[in-house]
């Protein structure tokens, strides 16, 4: 495909094909995504577009790991005259033109030179018919099928100028023939075309470096042995090794063993973490010093590489809203050229009785009036910014979430796990009676074999102050309450203010304290001596906001975005952490539907909401925002009702996120501007005889190339704190 009406013709035939509910061609990366009713045989697809002038293969998504989309130039003659990836035909091309085009360039400098009329003929004729044979072959193509394109644009404006040549040679008017014109706008094209080639697969630079992270093999152990199996025999409970080194093959659950885990290309995260037994990891991740023993969880097309593939490759394959402008301009486009070429020519004729001038002029406008940077303006930016988007832990679900997030006005926040970090910790340390170690080592004892929370917060601190953790006997869960169980000749009970009532435990020496923590956020837990009726202390836990919440808030005020935080829990608790961070509004104890209210009232007073969350009671709001934003370290569910994922856990990437939706539609916009208005200038300046076709197709190739580029510009986006 050469430029827009080329994707539209494409998109269509596919659209009229029984079976095929919706089609979407894209013409920055040359495919198309359908969406049937029911299973479609692929030739029933391949015949109609091949109908409307193209030809068309599957994606291969068993490729090769890190296998790259193939050229569009094979190993034959024809394939490789034909490529527009291949440089040797340009170069051969403006080799032949440049004695053509020697007198134009020669002539400021006071040099008069022309080559023999049958020399310019034998160097324009390869030209026009061998490197210009593709404008040919497409132009005929969209002729048969009742429309036009850019190459049939090309071939006509060319061939005219090559006939008039040919046509005063013959006639002995050999001393204004126009070949340089015709052979200089192919060579122009096929060097627009080639730099435009290059500049597609630098906008797809982010799918490929994904690619090339999956693997083509593990070593698994079994019974014992390790073994290199290839990848697709892997299945979920395999013992996968990791030497030091390697790329992690699967996705999975440390079993044994301990490292630094770079997963820069998958999180954006530029540090190594710390990775040990029970802690997860990521295929592609690159295992450090360690090695480990990894439980695969997840193979093949469910593990979060292939996911954030898929991702980014939607994003890119989808269409912003304000293409569909575009492409209704495109369909028209063509014919409307074709009938202004002829008025051109038919007007100057008429006006000036020279057709030599008419023909030149016609030509002109015939090649100023190319749809490529149409065409490229939405795509190569959307490629390009969901790409660097995607290199930071960005993805970008959709073209429409990427034009929604530029405007939002509002953030909602989810509270535990999006501004905190989901995991409680020990804060304060309470003893009556005994020392603080021993009150620790207690409390440690009777929840080692706890997997609840506030018993992980338990041993983390213990673990932490080295403090030596006696072993418990008869360890009873007391549902509701806490736990049971006897340490070294004591019983003892740990858990709720219920729970010490019940068992007539005074807590007077610490109720104070305990209602000033429980004001202030924190959760409290008593341990006492049962058998003696005794209080020995309590232990305060909260569950603290992120290091970057506080500046993430920060940013969108300083944006002019509002802030709230909804959340389930208690007042207390949502009331700390909001102080904490400085967001602007909180709202607790908060069912799933009140969340979802309460964005539904934010959108009824005007605002443009997205909605940041985790877990699966966030998941109706996610949906019900105008966008919504889901930690990928939170649940899936909620990552398919968002528009946006965040592949680390970071709310200032919140703040990143809506800038890189900013920038991106604010590329779009240039870029469409500037193909509108090259056009709307050109085709005038060509019509009045102000343009030589050979300028004319210099900024006919240059306005793709400079829609590329500036598409490109994208790629050197940086997440604000990796800016500064």
């Amino acid at each position: 495909m050469s430029c827009a009406a080329c994707a539209g013709r494409v998109e269509k035939a596919l659209a009229a094909v029984p079976g095929v509910r919706s089609a979407s061609v894209n013409l920055a990366t040359e495919t198309a995504r359908v969406e049937t009713a029911a299973p479609l045989a692929f030739d029933a697809l391949r015949t109609a577009v091949e109908n409307a002038g193209f030809e068309a293969a599957p994606v291969d998504t068993a490729a090769a790991p890190g296998a790259e989309p193939p050229d569009d130039a094979g190993g034959t003659v024809h394939d490789w005259l034909r490529g527009a990836n291949h440089g040797l035909p340009v170069v051969l091309s403006a080799l032949l033109s440049l004695p053509l085009a020697a007198p134009m360039l020669l002539a400021p400098l006071g040099v008069h030179w022309m080559a023999a009329p049958w020399l310019q003929w034998l160097l324009a004729t390869p030209v026009q018919f061998l490197f210009g044979a593709r404008f040919y072959r497409a132009g005929w193509h969209a002729a048969r099928a009742g429309a036009g394109n850019m190459d049939l644009l090309v071939a006509l404006g060319t061939s005219a100028a090559y006939g008039l040549s040919v046509y005063l040679l013959l006639a002995g008017h050999a001393a204004h023939l126009y070949f340089e014109a015709s052979s200089a706008v192919i060579t122009l094209v096929l060097l627009g075309k080639w730099l435009e080639a290059r500049g597609r697969r630098q906008t797809t630079a982010a799918i490929r470096a994904l690619r090339t992270l999956r693997p083509d093999s593990a070593r698994v152990r079994r019974n014992g042995i390790d073994a290199d199996v290839p990848i697709a025999s892997v299945r979920p409970g395999d013992v996968v090794v990791v030497r030091p080194g390697e790329r992690i093959a699967v996705d999975g659950e440390i079993a044994e063993g301990a490292s630094d885990v770079d997963e820069a290309l998958i999180t954006g995260e530029s540090l190594p973490v710390a990775r040990g037994a029970g802690d997860r990891v990521t295929g592609g991740a690159i295992n450090g010093a360690g090695l480990l023993l990894v439980r695969t969880t997840a193979t093949g097309a469910e593990t979060t590489l292939e996911r954030i593939i898929r991702l980014v490759e939607d994003a890119q394959a989808a269409k912003a809203p304000v293409q569909h402008l575009v492409d209704r301009v495109s369909a028209v486009f063509v014919p409307v050229v074709l009938a202004i070429a002829g008025l051109t020519l038919a007007g100057w004729w008429f006006a000036s009785g020279n057709l030599e001038t008419a023909t030149i002029n016609a030509v002109a406008v015939l090649v100023i009036a190319c749809p490529c940077a149409l065409g490229l303006a939405t795509p190569a930016a959307i490629m390009a910014g969901t790409g660097v988007a995607a290199r930071h832990g960005i993805l970008i679900k959709d073209a429409a979430a990427l034009e929604t997030a530029r405007g939002i006005t509002a953030v909602v926040f989810d509270k535990t796990g999006t501004l905190t970090q989901g995991r409680p910790v020990l804060a304060v340390l309470r003893p009556h009676g005994i020392a603080a170690d021993g009150l620790l080592a207690l409390a440690a004892a009777v929840q080692r074999g706890s997997e609840h929370s506030l018993a992980r917060a338990v041993l983390d601190a213990a673990h932490d102050r080295k403090v030596d953790v006696p072993a418990a006997q008869a360890v009873t869960a007391l549902p509701g309450r806490g736990l049971a169980a006897a340490v070294d000749g004591r019983d003892l009970v740990l858990g709720s203010t219920r729970l010490m009532t019940e068992r007539r435990i005074d807590l007077a020496p610490l109720q104070g304290e305990a209602a000033r923590l429980e004001q202030s956020g924190h959760t409290v837990s008593w341990l006492a001596d049962a058998g003696a009726c005794q209080l020995l202390g309590l232990l305060a836990f909260n569950d603290p906001p992120k290091p970057t919440a506080r500046a993430a808030v920060a940013r969108l005020h300083a944006q002019g975005i509002a802030t709230t935080m909804l959340t389930g829990d208690n007042a207390g608790s949502a009331r700390a952490v909001a102080e904490a961070t400085g967001i602007g509004g909180v709202a607790a104890n908060l069912l799933p539907a009140d969340k979802t209210a309460h964005i539904a009232g934010l959108k009824a007073r005007g605002a443009r909401v997205a909605m940041v969350g985790d877990g699966i009671n966030d998941a109706p709001a996610l949906a019900a925002a105008d966008v919504g934003i889901a930690m990928a370290t939170g649940t899936d569910v909620a990552m398919h009702a968002a528009g946006i994922t965040l592949m680390r856990g970071d709310p200032a990437l919140v703040a990143d996120a809506l800038d890189i939706s900013r920038r991106t539609f604010a590329k779009i916009r240039q870029n469409l501007f500037w193909a509108f208005v090259y056009n709307l200038a050109g085709i005038p300046l060509a019509a009045l005889g102000l343009l030589n076709p050979m300028v004319a197709g210099a900024a006919m190739a240059l306005s793709s190339v400079s829609v590329i580029g500036n598409a490109l510009l994208l790629r050197r986006w940086r997440p604000r704190r990796e800016a500064a």
